[in-house]
Order: C-alpha cells, then sequence, then structure tokens
C-alpha cells in the first residue's frame, strides 16, 4: 500500500434505465465528491464504457445468470475488467437495517468492494472498528437488540425470490419442498411461510405447495417482517437479510447457506438442533461490524465511507 493519489471511476450509465429512485445517482455523484475531498482523483463516467482505474464505483451488482441489457453489461465489464488488473471495485447494495426503516429515509446503504456476499466481498470491518458508527445507525433507526426468545407459535421460514441469484438459481418450491420434509422429520411446530415481497408468483407458488401436500400457513404480504417475527418461535433463511433483523430482534435464526449470509455469526446452521437452538452469540460486536459497511449519502460526500474504505482498495 502507498500514499499516492487514486483515481476511482463511478458509472452513472450502471443504474437502471428509467430509475425513478434519486438515491441512486445521488450515490454515485456523492461518492466522487467524497473521493476528492480526500485528495484523490475521481471522475464519473457517464457512457456504456469501461474505463480502467484504480478503483471502479456502481450501484448495484449483477450475477451470472443476469440478462445482457445495456446497464447490466457495463456493471459485467467494470467488475471483469477491475478484477482482471487486480483492482477493485465498490458495490452500492441495499441497506441490511432496511426493516426500521422502510422508506430509508436516512439514506443507509451498504458498501463493499468486488461482492455482496460475505465470502466473496470485502467489507472493510475485520479492523478498525468504530462503535460509535453502530451506536449513531442504532439511534437513528430506533433498533434494541432484543434478549432471545425460547418460546413461539411458529417456525418462520424466509424466502428469497424464486430462482434468484441468491439461491443460485434453484427454484423456490424445489427448495421449500426438501426443506419441510427435514423440518417435518425433526420438529412438529407449526411452519409459516413468508414469500419475498418482491416474487410475483407467490400465489402460484402457495397452490404448488398445498398441491404436493404440505401444510404450512402463510404470511400475508401486507404484513411487515417485524410483526411476523413477533409471534415466531425461530427463522430459516437460506441467506436473505431478514436473517440479520431476527437476531436483532432475539428471534434465534437458522441460515442454510451460512457462506453467503451476512447473519452467520449469530445463526445456527443445522436443522437437526431445531429443538435444541443455541443462544450463545455476541450480536453486539457483530453488529458493530455489520455498521461499518453501512454509510448514509452525507457521510458519502463529506468524503467519511471513502477515508475509511480507501484503506482497502488495494488487493495485494
Amino acid at each position: 500500500m502507498t500514499n499516492n493519489q487514486l483515481k476511482v471511476n463511478a458509472y452513472m450509465a450502471a443504474i437502471p434505465p428509467g430509475n425513478k429512485n434519486p438515491e441512486k445517482p445521488k450515490l454515485i455523484e456523492y461518492f466522487i465528491e467524497g473521493v476528492q475531498k480526500n485528495g484523490d482523483k475521481g471522475q464519473i463516467i457517464t457512457s456504456f464504457v469501461y474505463e480502467p482505474a484504480d478503483v471502479g464505483v456502481l450501484q448495484g451488482y449483477v450475477h451470472p445468470a443476469s440478462k445482457h441489457v445495456p446497464h447490466l453489461n457495463l456493471r459485467r465489464a467494470v467488475l471483469e475488467g477491475q478484477k482482471g488488473m487486480h483492482r477493485r471495485t465498490v458495490i452500492a447494495d441495499a441497506n441490511l437495517f432496511l426493516a426500521y426503516d422502510p422508506g430509508n429515509s436516512q439514506g443507509y446503504l451498504r458498501y463493499s468492494y468486488d461482492g455482496i456476499f460475505p465470502n466473496e466481498g470485502e467489507y472493510c470491518d475485520k479492523t478498525g472498528i468504530d462503535a460509535s458508527r453502530w451506536a449513531t445507525l442504532r439511534d437513528r433507526l430506533g433498533i434494541q437488540i432484543k434478549p432471545w426468545k425460547r418460546h413461539g407459535d411458529y417456525i418462520l421460514i424466509t424466502c428469497q425470490r424464486d430462482m434468484g441469484w441468491s439461491m443460485q438459481g434453484e427454484p423456490i418450491i424445489e427448495w421449500l419442498h426438501k426443506l419441510l420434509q427435514t423440518l417435518r422429520r425433526v420438529t412438529d411446530r407449526p411452519i409459516q411461510i413468508r414469500f419475498h415481497p418482491g416474487d410475483k408468483k407467490n400465489h402460484k407458488h402457495m397452490m404448488q405447495l398445498q398441491a404436493i401436500g404440505h401444510k404450512v400457513r402463510y404470511s400475508s404480504p401486507s404484513v411487515s417482517l417485524l410483526k411476523d417475527l413477533h409471534d415466531a418461535y425461530c427463522v430459516i433463511s437460506h441467506n436473505s437479510s431478514p436473517g440479520v433483523v431476527s437476531a436483532i430482534e432475539g428471534v434465534p435464526v437458522i441460515v442454510l447457506n451460512p457462506e453467503r449470509s451476512q447473519a452467520a455469526e449469530v445463526a445456527n446452521k443445522d436443522l437437526n438442533t431445531i429443538e435444541k437452538l443455541n443462544y450463545e452469540y455476541d450480536r453486539e460486536s457483530w453488529l458493530r461490524r455489520l455498521a461499518m459497511s453501512h454509510w448514509r449519502l452525507d457521510e458519502l460526500k463529506d468524503g467519511s465511507c471513502w477515508k475509511h474504505m480507501r484503506k482497502w482498495a488495494w488487493t495485494d
């Protein structure tokens, strides 16, 4: 690592066409302002052409099965081009604490290098933990770490999008069918399924499960995650962000894809232990690390985010 000036390119055209969320172009503009305030050379690229730099900046990610459309092809080119030069790419992703601020009025987003899963991305949280960041985020969003629950009316399964990249292409019905079969061998507790709110085939999924013969409850699309968690005994997640909220709310979590789960550090990982769950986890330390990847738009603009992330800008 050196203290030489870094060149940072942020790509406005990688934002989806027709975007109506002002937060997305602002994060590109503000990130570059923050880069410049730290003495580095930042520029916004408005074309669909990748330009090599020490660090690239993208709003959003792209996965292998993504469509080949201009803004996603640009994301591919940036990620692959930077990786080919052993250089990094900053990726802005969803706020893990969105359940506490549904409209994201506080402007928090999650920033990492090179990937959006713990086993692929660099979250800049291994050293330099500032406990005040979690304290500020906690107070702004009104979050309380609740005692672990040891009772509840049902097991809550939180689903991801059907055949989405988080599921690595596995159909949600196949995943649920195998999971429900396993659960019925280890517990007789009622089961409630919460489909992903962005999955438009939820009714079809329900009909398919009923046709197979599974007798389970279903969450209403209009009910918040926090309300579903209130009476849950535990939550089962593949690797989705509701696992983070569950742990904060004191609802034990079982993650089935821990390598990609942001909640793995505070979660059980074996369905066979569902009646003997572990509750001995240090959630405060875990949340302090998660907070180090969450930044508000004003913190991008004043350079605080880049000042922190710059320390991890080199891959060697």
